[in-house]
């Protein structure tokens, strides 16, 4: 994978992280992230430690969503339209036209990101760690493995 791509891929996890995140804990979306070559992390606000079986949810969640091969897509919006359709927290105010990034029915955000263009194309979602960062704060850091099991972000 080039980097580009790899960061395509990541990028399309946070916001398939995001979606199970929301659905499964309540979470709300990431409240930061990074996506780089030697690791990935998200955080989010959460109302308890997960436990470990709340680890192997989320990384089967994540992975059952990346094999259904959501096509993702981009279309624009005025900010008047998007305002009124989407959560619009990290937007700049000065932005006029909103990009918004659709997954599949799992996950539409405004976003300026690059993304793959089919989930499939991701590979394997494996969460390598998480951490309570303080007492709301759950930080989520994860790998991805392509097909072939060659990892495409290492934390070692």
């Amino acid at each position: 994978m080039t980097d580009r791509s790899e960061l395509a891929a990541q990028h399309t996890t946070e916001h398939i992280l995001n979606a199970v995140m929301q659905r499964d804990f309540g979470t709300g979306r990431s409240v930061e992230a990074h996506f780089g070559p030697k690791k990935s992390k998200c955080d989010y606000r959460i109302s308890r430690p997960p436990t470990a079986d709340d680890l192997l949810s989320i990384e089967a969640a994540v992975n059952a969503e990346i094999q259904a091969d959501h096509s993702v897509t981009a279309f624009e919006l005025s900010r008047e339209c998007a305002e009124a359709a989407y959560n619009m927290g990290k937007v700049p105010d000065s932005a006029t036209h909103i990009r918004i990034v659709k997954i599949g029915d799992l996950d539409a955000i405004p976003c300026v990101g690059h993304h793959v263009e089919h989930t499939a194309q991701i590979g394997r979602f494996v969460l390598k760690s998480a951490e309570m960062r303080d007492e709301t704060i759950v930080r989520i850091r994860f790998a991805l493995e392509s097909s072939e099991g060659a990892r495409s972000d290492d934390h070692s």
